[in-house]
Formats: structure tokens, sequence, C-alpha cells
């Protein structure tokens, strides 16, 4: 066991603190400032010869020149093992359920808990056998976790090839107990536990190569799916203004998402968002499994009235929790809700280590942070020949909804989607309220991209229209164009619009969504015979209603069938032949 090296304060700013020290200290290396009998739990940022800046993960106050920091010698780490799944941890992995029942409902300062229970029996089976050769991050084993297949890995820091030298045999143990043992070349022997620690600020680069993906994942949410889709392994952001909807946007992604694991990183969000995650993810059921969205999600929950250094601990510790089941061979889908906070956290610190700041203040390195972290995202084929992705998406909190903000646009050169939520819609109750021109993808999308241009091309029209019947009145435009407004708004209600509260409109599956968006462009498409602007406006409200309540039929179903020829009919009425 390494010595552990100790230091003296000699400095204190908020909750950062200035160490002088004799041994050798690394960067971002864990200490814990000594505060009598509680230890506080702190990261080096920064070395200046033999002293070092460290943030401390907790309420700093009491702590004071003279004092003394105990040095790890480890990086700021998280636990990797079978139990992670219907976890709620803070940003250092503490599981906050536990917290709870030892200490009470208030978080008591240095109070560090292990975030798996090492007494949990697990039927282990194995995989590798006695004489085979294996590498890091290969499948060793697995065991039962819910309904997936939790592979037990050789550890991810093995260099080159390593022989199995004993394996245990098929049956219960618990997490610490010893499964394989591993020889190399030069007769090195390692241990090998079900579990393993892995720095949060390090990927885990344990597989044969990064694919470029161009499978569309879908969130059977249409607007996405058909105009803005997100890809298997890749990245998004969700910028919007406080209530625009971020929230129900995410639980409605998190629920009807094509992905196998779900993580929610609640980085400094309000506290009641995340109550409301608390409450409603152990009852929301999951459309894909049949039982509750938390039995394949975990929660890493850091909210702004807990300390402001953890939110960035946390953002890693999720994206490392993502990184290690894809090493799984699952898809895994990260929500960061909001990277704003993260950066807001970054700026604080920035401004007590009397950096040179950047634009508004945030630091000149605030583009790189937020670069390393949505690059973690990815699909790739690991060293058995299998797949498995993470696809990060985050949500940006712009003050006043200025997407022109630092964050914003360091997170846009990033992502490979945009789906901007805007205020103008969540207040006209146009939800999911993503505006429909401004935002973007690079991915490709489920459906067919003539039909595709033809909708944006009628929706871009329609909006000018719109805003020169604001000048004009209704009274000084065409009839074509009027009609042209009439279709873009139908398409906006019809099929932009989503009620997340309706059982089946919830979610739209691929296949409906290929099928209904090929009958609206043909709607589109029709040119309708209109005596005046009455009779247009009556016949798309009436056209409207019938494929707003189609929307509310299961597919395929007589009711779906029944209301599907209901619009045919009403087509042909007004269609100029």
């Amino acid at each position: 066991m390494q010595e552990i090296s100790k230091g003296k304060i000699v400095g204190v700013n908020g909750n950062m603190l200035t160490v002088e020290f004799d041994e050798h200290v690394i960067q971002n290396e864990v200490a814990y400032a000594i505060l009598g009998e509680t230890r506080l739990k702190s990261e080096v940022i920064r070395i200046r010869g033999k002293r070092a800046d460290l943030q401390v993960f907790e309420d700093a106050q009491g702590l004071k020149e003279g004092d003394m920091v105990e040095f790890t010698s480890e990086l700021l780490s998280v636990e990797l093992g079978p139990g992670l799944l219907t976890m709620v941890f803070d940003g250092l992995q503490n599981p906050l359920n536990d917290l709870a029942e030892q200490h009470g409902f208030f978080l008591k300062r240095g109070v560090y808990l292990p975030p798996l229970d090492y007494a949990k029996i697990w039927e282990f089976t194995p995989i590798s056998k006695v004489g085979d050769k294996v590498r890091a991050g290969d499948w060793m084993g697995h065991v039962p976790e819910g309904i997936f297949k939790h592979y037990i890995m050789a550890p991810f820091n093995l260099h080159g090839e390593w022989e199995v030298v004993e394996i245990r045999p098929a049956g219960g143990c618990n997490s610490r107990e010893t499964i394989a043992r591993l020889k190399n070349s030069r007769g090195d022997e390692r241990r090998v536990t079900m579990t393993q620690n892995w720095p949060v600020k390090v990927p885990i680069p344990c597989y044969r190569r990064k694919l470029l993906s161009d499978e569309t994942m879908s969130m059977q949410l249409r607007i996405i799916d058909t105009f803005f889709p997100v890809a298997v392994g890749g990245t998004f952001c969700t910028p919007g203004p406080f209530g625009a909807g971020k929230t129900v946007l995410q639980h409605t992604m998190s629920r009807n998402a094509e992905a196998d694991i779900v993580i929610v990183a609640a980085c400094g969000e309000r506290a009641g968002e995340v109550v409301e995650i608390l409450r409603e993810f152990p009852h929301l059921p999951d459309p894909r499994t049949g039982k509750t969205l938390i039995d394949r999600s975990i929660i890493v929950c850091n909210t702004s009235s807990m300390p402001v250094a953890a939110r960035e601990a946390s953002v890693y510790t999720a994206v490392t929790l993502a990184e290690y089941y894809r090493q799984m061979g699952l898809n895994c889908l990260l929500l960061a809700d909001s990277t704003s906070r993260w950066a807001q956290a970054l700026r604080e610190m920035s401004g007590r280590l009397e950096e040179i700041p950047g634009d508004e203040a945030f630091p000149a390195y605030l583009e790189s942070r937020i670069a390393s972290f949505y690059e973690r995202a990815g699909l790739v084929e690991l060293n058995s020949g299998e797949r498995g992705s993470v696809t990060i998406g985050g949500a940006v909190s712009p003050a006043g909804g200025n997407f022109e903000e630092p964050v914003t646009q360091a997170t846009l050169k990033m992502v490979g989607a945009f789906l901007g939520l805007s205020r103008e819609r969540s207040d006209a109750r146009r939800y999911p309220a993503i505006q429909p021109l401004d935002s973007w993808s690079h991915y490709k999308s489920l459906v067919n991209a003539k039909e595709l241009k033809i909708a944006r091309n009628v929706l871009r029209r329609g909006s000018e229209v719109s805003q020169m019947m604001k000048v004009v009145g209704e009274e000084g435009t065409h009839i074509d164009d009027f009609e042209l407004y009439l279709k873009s708004e139908f398409l906006d209600y019809v099929y932009l619009q989503q009620n997340t509260f309706d059982e089946v409109d919830q979610g739209c599956s691929p296949e409906r969504q290929r099928y209904m968006f090929g009958k609206i462009v043909n709607i589109l498409e029709t040119k309708f015979r209109f005596n005046n602007k009455d009779v247009a406006r009556r016949f798309f409200l009436e056209l409207r209603q019938i494929c707003i309540d189609w929307n509310y039929s299961p597919f395929k179903s007589p009711k779906f069938e029944e209301l599907e020829a209901k619009i045919d009919a009403k087509v042909k009425e007004l269609h100029h032949a």
C-alpha cells in the first residue's frame, strides 16, 4: 500500500484551498482536508512548484491555515460493477438512499459510503477458461442484473495479453471475492473481482475501434426522428429558456428512446426538478420491458443546492458509468441537465484561480472542456466483435434564452444535432417546443429525403406568409399564400406536436412515422380549390381535428383505419383535379 503524503493549508478562498506539500503530488489527485474528525474530499486542480490548489467537494467552512491535508495518490474515480442499475448517486458516487437512511435527509459533511452492496450474492457464470488469453475489457463471465447480463471484464488498466491461470466455477459469490487470476509473460499476477475502479476524467479505451454511426436512435418523437434525428452513438443538445419544456422532453426521451440503459445526470438543476425525476422514474412504465423505467436507469444527482465543485464530478461520473455499460455491448443514453450549471461551476473556480477570463468571464478553456465531454460519446466495436454505444444529450439553460452566449455556442460546435427550444412555441402550448426553423441535425432521418424536403419547404414558406400577414393582414393575402400558411399550420399541429401524456401519442414508432408522414406529405402536395379563405380555414380545422384523433388511435387498429378513411374522404371533397 502506497504511503499517504501530507500537506498543510496555506490559503483558503471559498471552497478552494492552497496547500503546501513536500512529497510527490499529481494533477486530479484526490485529497482529504482534515477538519477535526471530519475528512473533506478534494481534488487537485493546479500544481505550482511545491504548492497545489484544491477544490473541495463539500462546504469548506471551518478550514483554516495550518490544517492538514492528506493526499491519496489516486485519481478521482468511480467504482464499476454489478448493482449500479436502479441506484441514485451524488456526483461523488455516494448512494443517496443509503445516506438518507444513515444520516437523515440533510446530507452530512464528510460522509462517504461505498457505492455498491459488497455483501450481495451474485450468480456468476464463467466465460473464460484456464489457459485463455485476455486483454483489457474482455468478457470473463457474467452475472444477472435485472433484465441484462452484466459482464465481468478483465481490468481496464491491463497492458498487453494476460493468461487466465484460475477461473471461478459457476455459482454464487459477492462482488469482492476473487473470480479469476491472470498472469502475463513477465510473471506478474493480477487478481480479478467483479468490481474495479476507473478515473472519471479518462475515457475507457478498451475497444477495437470507434465507428461512424448511420443508424438512427428513435426517440419516438416525430419532430426529432423525422426532422432532427439523433444517431446511435451521436450527440445532441436541447438549449432553451426556463419553462420551455426541457425536463418533460428529457423524461419522454428516457422512456421512449431505443436505448438499453438510461443515465440521467442532474447537474446543478433545481432540486424540485430532481425530486420530480426521483418520484416518477420508479413508477413510470417502461414500454420496452413492461417494468418500471428505474430498472434500467442510473440517476446521478447533484442539484443547485449541493456543493458547486461536485457539479463537474457528476458529469464525468455519469459518462464513465455510460462507457462501462457500453463495454457490455449495450446502447446507453446519457441525458445531462444542465451543462450550463457545470460551466458556471468552472467559471467560479476559474475566478478563484485568478485565470485570464474569456467571454462572459467563462474560462478560456471552456470549449475544450465541453468538447472532451461530448467526444466520449460514440459507437464502438468491442474486442469480442459486439457493438456498444454512448449517446449524449445535454440540456443547456442560456440566460433569457440567448443562444449566442458562450456555453451554447461552444456546445453547438461539438454536437451533431441541435434541438432548440422556443419560448414562443412553449407560450403557444406547442409541445415539444422545438423550433423547426432554427434547429438542425447532421444525422440521417427515418423518412424519405424527398418527402422531408417538401415538408421543410412548406414550413419555411408558411412562416414567411405568417410574417407577411402580420403586416398586411389576412385580407391582403392571396388565397394561394393563405392556403400555404394553413398547410404549414396543419403540419405543425398534426405532426410536429405530440401529446406526451396520451397513452398512444406519447410514443410514435418509426413504422408509424413513415406511414403517417407519407400521408401528410400527400396532403401538403394536393392542390385544393377554395372559394374563399373562410372555406379554406374551416376545411383545414376539420381535417386537423380528424388527424389529431388519428394520432390518438393505436396503429393499424380498426379505429385507426376508420379515421384514415375519413381523412381520405375529406381531402377528396375539395381536391382540385
